[in-house]
């Protein structure tokens, strides 16, 4: 049975300290609930938004144990937080939703390619590498153009590099590191959607419509609602998600993001067991924002109603584009959203703008 909902008043432990764990902390405290963050930043963006930091190593035993005195539940803003992490506070009497099932599969490419496959998922051809000489034979056999990916801590384009036939499989993995990878095949696809899901303690799940979303140098640059995607492709989606989260019996936010193809249908990239980059418009065009929505199934409350109210589109503030705030701000009809981060590097997200076009039927 589910445990009690959390009243307002308590604390919710949030995992992880940049832009998705700020904005967690902002729906918290409107439902009235208190925030405590930890991560090893000393004065990051979470903590700005948050009633209290905790700064330490996530494998801290110590400093985890104070943690847990603290708060009533524990979440995480990214995928990567040690699952010796969620282990010591779970020890500790604190609940961590969602648990370390999901991150044994999204903390490893390989292992989530695996997990789709198991699950009847289709997704692109993939080979593993442990070697120059794993990856020389795996680029035989894709016989064209193929991304390799380390398969642990790779994000916004990072950890991958891009393969065509006759590049050096040597030198192609020593630019990803030397690390266990996986060579992935390209797929033809028409456009990428992700699919934005939520599972609440009692099993009840909850879907937000589909974005598609577009991409430069790897990272995402804008999503544009509806997607156009079709209907029977969406009903496929979230027959997906929901055996994916009932089988990990997953509480919280998730979010899966596919290719489409006319001709192949939906074929899954990856997951993420958390809030999501292409999800940050729900909180302009949707009944309750995915923030609100991941903070109302860690606390065991009801999940709210997702329905889209607006079309519009979502674009990225990468590095110095931030610093058009003062233009931005003046913009009619265009919300602004800053992350409070201090330098503006290139590559690193800064905010984003959220514009909308029109009332959803």
């Amino acid at each position: 049975m589910p445990s009690s909902p959390l009243a307002p008043g308590a604390t919710i432990g949030i995992l992880g300290t940049g832009q998705l764990g700020r904005m967690l902390a902002m729906a918290a405290a409107r439902l009235g609930f208190r925030v405590e963050t930890f991560g090893p930043e000393q004065d990051p963006p979470a903590a700005h938004a948050a009633a209290a930091h905790m700064s330490a190593d996530y494998e801290d035993e110590g400093a985890l144990g104070a943690f847990a005195q603290n708060v009533d539940v524990a979440t995480y803003e990214f995928e990567n937080i040690p699952t010796k992490t969620v282990s010591i506070l779970k020890a500790a009497g604190v609940p961590v939703r969602p648990d370390e099932r999901v991150l044994a599969v999204c903390q490893d490419r390989l292992e989530e390619k695996r997990y789709f496959e198991k699950a009847g998922v289709p997704t692109a051809p993939i080979w593993p590498v442990e070697n120059a000489e794993d990856l020389a034979a795996a680029m035989r056999e894709a016989a064209g153009p193929a991304i390799l990916k380390t398969r642990r801590f790779g994000y916004d384009g990072k950890g991958q590099v891009r393969l065509k036939p006759g590049d050096d499989p040597k030198a192609a993995f020593e630019a990803c590191g030397g690390v266990p990878s996986i060579l992935e095949g390209f797929v033809d696809f028409d456009f990428e959607v992700s699919l934005i899901a939520a599972r609440g303690l009692g099993g009840y799940a909850a879907f937000f419509d589909i974005p598609r979303n577009t991409h430069r140098d790897g990272i995402l640059h804008q999503s544009h609602f509806p997607s156009g995607l079709p209907k029977e492709a969406v009903d496929i989606a979230h027959r997906t998600a929901k055996a994916i989260l009932d089988d990990l019996s997953y509480v919280g936010v998730l979010t899966i993001e596919f290719f489409w193809s006319k001709a192949s249908g939906l074929i899954a990239n990856e997951m993420a067991p958390r809030v999501h980059n292409s999800g940050h418009w729900t909180v302009e065009a949707c009944d309750t924002s995915q923030f609100e929505q991941h903070i109302r199934a860690v606390a065991g409350w009801p999940l709210g109603r997702p329905r889209r109210h607006s079309d519009g589109v979502m674009t990225n503030l990468i590095g110095a584009e931030a610093g058009d705030w003062p233009a931005l701000s003046a913009e009619p009809g265009l919300a602004l959203t800053l992350y409070g981060k201090g330098e503006a590097r290139p590559g690193r997200k800064m905010g984003h703008t959220v514009v909308l076009t029109a009332q959803s039927p």
